[in-house]
């Protein structure tokens, strides 16, 4: 096929998943153009996202971008997959929507933050089993400079809980529901948080820092009720919850599969079974997970250094682009055939580098076909620069998505 041909194809592949134009422009590699196409395929206007994504966890996506390649790549009951599930954002829009999941992160947080919405507890689950944890805990507080002393000791006695069922075995679907509900509770800038004032939910400060934080806000920790918020958290979280919703995640939850390995090694998985993958990985050295998450590892009995080694914090290109290639090989070795890759890099250094223009070559060598490379910006204008997309250029506002198949 010659060079324009393989272009318009793609180009009109992509026009028809997208269900409109947008702006164009081209990648060349090796003598091969690949079409890149700009516009708003998901914005504020659309459905709203379910409230059953609402944890936060440090740098994930927007549930109407995995929705958006689910509803048009995927039918009914076929596997949708993230290797970088996180708080398990592809995992729950796929499940709501019949598909069966496998989600995959090396973070054992991830698995405790997605694998409880697939079970949602009641509230008068969750009501009366708080009514047998006990609120106060003999352990010696340190953590003064987040939580008034009474908070704090119904903080450790949930923690003792849940670390003493799961050592007796009896930890189950509504223990691990509240523990997810209070892990994201912990810290934050809001009443609706244990703590007072701090930073958002899925990035903690150290003790030493909230303590400067404290000082200069002239605040002090006021007493939060946790089982009262854990309460008030879980209906906010069912609140949005559709019928038919509730009923695809019953049946997703029953063969889902949550996996804690290497990305790159997911022999679990069989070859040729994923319908569709979308994902999106750690972008170079742009977040710290183990700083941001130390709390809640300590919370939920997890060692933070150790699961902050095995994250993937490549610092240079060249790092992150060989450890990317073993993951594409991978998601081809899984993929079936037809079958899609969705692979989501974001935006990083103000534009500077171009993650996608990274990842398209490295698919190629894996044995996928890139369609092409997808740039979701929320707001542009006629000038912006397609390739910084230059008022979003101060942060990750701007999805690029290289988009690959798995031919037979």
């Amino acid at each position: 096929m010659s060079i324009l041909i393989d272009l318009e194809k793609n180009r009109a592949e992509l026009r028809a998943l997208a269900g409109s134009d947008g702006l164009w422009s081209e990648f060349i590699f090796e003598g091969r153009h690949f079409p890149i196409i700009l516009s708003e395929f998901w914005t504020s206007r659309q459905r709203q996202a379910s409230s059953l994504h609402e944890i936060s966890y440090r740098a994930c996506f927007k549930p109407q971008l995995p929705r958006f390649f689910i509803e048009r790549l995927t039918s009914p009951k076929d596997i949708v997959y993230d290797p970088f599930g996180g708080r398990g954002t592809t995992a729950i829009e796929a499940a709501m929507l019949g598909r069966r999941v496998i989600s995959n992160d090396v973070n054992p947080l991830s698995q405790m933050l997605a694998r409880p919405r697939l079970h949602p507890s009641t509230i008068d689950e969750v009501a009366k089993r708080l009514s047998e944890i006990p609120k106060q805990c003999n352990e010696q507080p340190d953590l003064d400079m987040f939580f008034h002393p009474n908070t704090e000791a119904e903080i450790r006695a949930l923690r003792r809980w849940f670390l003493e069922r799961e050592g007796a075995n009896s930890f189950d679907g509504v223990d691990g529901w509240i523990r997810m509900v209070a892990t994201n509770r912990l810290t934050g800038h809001s009443p609706g948080f244990f703590s007072v004032y701090t930073l958002p939910p899925n990035q903690a400060v150290s003790r030493e820092k909230q303590a400067v934080l404290n000082s200069k806000r002239n605040q002090s920790p006021e007493y939060r009720d946790t089982h009262a918020l854990i309460l008030k958290k879980t209906r906010q979280l069912l609140a949005g919850i559709k019928a038919e919703e509730l009923a695809n995640i019953r049946v997703a939850s029953s063969s889902a599969m949550f996996l804690d390995c290497d990305a790159r090694a997911t022999g679990e998985i069989p070859s040729g079974s994923v319908s569709l993958t979308v994902t999106s990985p750690p972008f170079l050295d742009v977040v710290q997970y183990h700083n941001d998450n130390w709390m809640r590892c300590w919370f939920c009995g997890l060692d933070a250094h150790s699961i902050g080694a095995n994250i993937t914090m490549a610092r240079t290109r060249e790092s992150w682009a060989e450890i990317m290639g073993s993951v594409l090989e991978e998601l081809c070795r899984i993929a079936m055939p037809g079958g899609h890759v969705a692979f989501e890099v974001g935006e990083i250094k103000k534009g500077r580098i171009k993650l996608e223009e990274i990842i398209l070559p490295l698919g190629m060598r894996a044995g996928l076909e890139p369609l092409g490379i997808i740039i979701n910006s929320q707001t542009f204008s006629k000038t912006a620069n397609i390739w910084g997309v230059k008022n979003n250029a101060e942060g990750t506002n701007t999805n690029r998505i290289v988009l690959f198949r798995k031919n037979a």
